[in-house]
């Protein structure tokens, strides 16, 4: 009888071993060390019956592919130089497969869940599920832990999640709460050491608006965005009303139409009434609508996770591509390559993504700001701007003190392009990606609408600003590409870094020289400014000539 017990449990032991071998790990990383380590401790474990909402991400078909596609196609020497695929094309040449995409698909509905939503580029597939469902499915306990740093449990799986599947899976977004996305904005009243306010602006006491910024980098002349439409990443919708208000108040009108779009059926709804802030989507709107008066739209992607927001975009989520994009959100995945598919497929396209890089000062002191210091985006840092009058030129401009900047927190290895200019920095990685890679105004000097009640002047700053500022400028690059028959400029570090070096280099950029964020801005390229601010149509006429 002893025997035959012993066999039985020596079978189920093998059994268990052949199941385990045949899970497939997932290839980016999914576990918190604070869930491990025993800096988050264990204070329970979610219900089994809770429905959550996760998003599969298969991986790219072809990454060495890929690699060598991007080297080329940002490459002025290389016969395939700017040229860009169509959704459909990156889909067929560096997407998963039909037949994976389908093999996924009915893993999950075998599984339990409930697939909701897909996606063209065969990348994203939503699914809801219990807890108890995603548990069984990719073998992880859903535990909640207390927060080390915030005042609040956040919960996460126990182990890396691993699959009954013949293909190895990309990420599964969704199985923690632990980073929740912030935007990039700061208030005066929180900044002690905040420099003046603008006494040069053009909307109500003489605070800057997104018009000001116009004048300051580009200055009178025609190209406004004609054709181009701009697209921002939001984690929260908006009130349109709030827009409205700012336009009538600032005595401009507004041309440009807006949409609101949820890549996840999250509310594209914000309203201060129901306890929803929506100041950084509103002046997101404002400063590239001003930069771009004249765009053929704008389309505010609005999401809850960033897998569904980044593969929106490059997708276009049913809609035209948006080519010119801006994030002033910042996170932190577990695994930082987490959202470079998107990223990469964007470059393919010819899509330009700017990110705010933070409003913490130097990112040794403000950690890990992300995504801007991904290799794969134009992270935009931060300054005070002077102008010579209320929707005058730029008169000078210093590094704003909070403008994020440095060496990679999250390790991420130095891109080629900024090899050259990395040897000619002193303060600079050689091995590491160094940002920001442009900057423009972020202090506190901007006039603001928001929340459905309040209008405020020179109170709000931060590379919030900065970044949709440039996604409007790069718009206006891109009018001036298509009129003259040419490619859009889509990522610009490989050519900026070019043109840095080069003899145009003063030409095309405010070269910012004084001031610090913690690291001190010199000549040329630094970890305070990146290039500088963008100088008239000069840098236009070097990406777009």
């Amino acid at each position: 009888m002893i025997r035959r017990l012993t066999m039985s449990v020596v079978a189920l032991v093998l059994l268990a071993s052949f199941a385990n071998a045949s899970s497939k790990p997932l290839l980016t990383r999914h576990v918190r060390d604070v869930a491990v380590n025993g800096v988050a401790p264990i204070v329970g474990h979610l219900p089994a019956s809770q429905t959550m909402r996760l998003v599969i991400v298969l991986p790219i078909r072809d990454q060495q592919g890929l690699d060598s596609f991007l080297k080329d196609l940002y490459d002025p020497s290389s016969t395939n130089y700017k040229h860009y695929l169509t959704v459909s094309e990156f889909t067929e040449r560096f997407g998963p497969t039909a037949g994976d995409y389908a093999t996924v698909m009915n893993f999950a509905k075998q599984n339990g869940f409930e697939v909701v939503g897909t996606s063209i580029n065969r990348m994203n597939i939503d699914v809801k599920g219990t807890v108890s469902t995603i548990e069984a499915a990719f073998h992880v306990s859903m535990n909640v832990y207390q927060h080390p740093y915030e005042s609040r449990t956040f919960y996460a799986p126990d182990r890396e999640p691993s699959v009954d599947l013949p293909i190895q899976l990309w990420h599964i977004t969704g199985l923690d709460n632990y980073s929740i996305p912030k935007p990039m904005l700061s208030r005066r009243d929180q900044h002690p050491e905040a420099k003046p306010p603008a006494t040069t602006g053009s909307c109500p006491g003489k605070s800057f608006c997104g018009s000001d910024m116009r004048a300051a980098y580009y200055g009178s002349k025609s190209l406004v965005g004609a054709g181009q439409t701009v697209g921002l990443l939001e984690y929260l919708g908006t009130d349109l009303a709030d827009l409205k208000t700012y336009y009538t108040n600032a005595k401009q009108t507004l041309h440009v139409p807006v949409t609101l779009l949820s890549v996840d059926h999250t509310s594209t709804s914000c309203l201060a009434s129901r306890g929803c802030d929506d100041t950084e989507q509103t002046l997101d709107m404002t400063q590239a609508m001003g930069m771009a008066p004249g765009l053929k739209g704008l389309t505010m992607y609005v999401g809850s996770t960033d897998s569904a927001l980044l593969n929106g975009m490059a997708t276009g989520s049913g809609k035209p591509l948006a080519y010119n994009l801006s994030s002033s959100w910042y996170w932190n995945p577990a695994d930082p390559t987490t959202d470079d598919p998107y990223f990469e497929e964007m470059q393919t396209q010819g899509q330009s993504f700017f990110d705010a890089a933070g409003d913490g000062g130097d990112w040794q002191r403000s950690g890990s700001i992300w995504p801007s210091d991904d290799a794969n985006v134009i992270g935009v840092g931060g300054t005070d701007l002077t102008t010579a009058s209320a929707g005058g030129k730029w008169s000078s401009e210093t590094v704003w003190s909070d403008g994020g900047g440095g060496i990679s927190p999250n390790k991420i290895a130095i891109p080629s392009w900024q090899v050259t200019t990395a040897a000619g920095c002193s303060k600079c990685s050689q091995t590491l990606r160094n940002g920001p890679d442009v900057s423009a105004n972020s202090n506190f000097t901007f006039y603001v609408c928001a929340d459905q009640t309040t209008c405020s002047e020179n109170l709000y700053g931060g590379t919030s600003f900065a970044a949709p500022m440039w996604a409007g400028y790069i718009a206006l690059a891109n009018q001036q590409a298509v009129a003259h028959g040419d490619p859009l400029v889509g990522f610009i570090n490989p050519a900026i870094y070019d043109i840095g070096l080069g003899s145009g280099y003063t030409t095309s950029f405010h070269d910012i020289t004084s001031g610090s964020n913690g690291y001190s801005a010199t000549t040329g390229y630094d970890l305070a400014s990146g290039w500088g601010s963008p100088n008239g149509a000069g840098l236009i006429n070097a990406l777009a000539p």
